[in-house]
């Protein structure tokens, strides 16, 4: 498992509500985490690393000996209040930064791998967090949620993401469309059927 780089399929797919935990699915969690502390981030959603499951992992301290690790499954957020700009990354996309308008508070509803209801009020980096990587389980990406002239201060960027992942599939390192839908079918139909 690795986290995926845009313009990998995964991070446009909306990812679909998990009916089941297993031992399975539990380990993949962990593995998330480890790759989430591994590149420094704090959050990190299923699609990041090509399962089209609606769940993630955080950690606002990027560190297994700090801060509280939390899972949440199919989450929803609700109850948005106020508006505040900051400035977020992506851990797939490497190195590049922007400034979104997010609410400033919100709720989210989700549920922990042992299937117990998570109900939070969230302000500051915890509410961008959550918002962030929810908006990934739907195919969305922060610089979608940028202002038009953020957005194009980023296409070069992104276009050298681009041309990272054509050179990457054109070896081998990432296989085609095709495969990539099977793989996240396969998925689906384990864990959200």
């Amino acid at each position: 498992m690795e986290i995926v780089t845009y313009p990998h399929p995964a991070l446009r797919h909306k990812s679909s509500a998990i009916k089941r935990v297993d031992n399975e699915l539990k380990q993949v969690i962990r593995t998330m985490f480890e790759l989430m502390y591994e590149a420094k981030g704090i959050g990190l959603a299923a699609n990041q690393v090509n399962l089209p499951l609606r769940l993630f992992v955080a950690n606002l301290k990027s560190n297994p000996e700090e801060g509280e690790e939390v899972v949440f499954i199919n989450p929803v957020i609700s109850k948005p209040k106020g508006s505040e700009e900051a400035e977020e990354g992506c851990l797939s996309l490497p190195g590049l930064y922007g400034p979104v308008r997010r609410p400033k508070f919100v709720h989210v509803q989700a549920f922990s791998p042992e299937g117990q209801e998570i109900n939070l009020d969230l302000d500051g980096l915890y509410s961008r967090v959550v918002q962030h990587e929810t908006d990934h389980l739907d195919g969305v990406l922060f610089t979608d949620r940028m202002s038009n002239t953020n957005q194009l201060a980023c296409e070069e960027a992104l276009e050298e993401f681009s041309g990272e992942f054509r050179s990457r599939r054109e070896t081998g390192g990432i296989p085609n469309d095709a495969e990539i839908a099977t793989h996240l079918a396969e998925w689906e139909s384990r864990y959200c059927s």
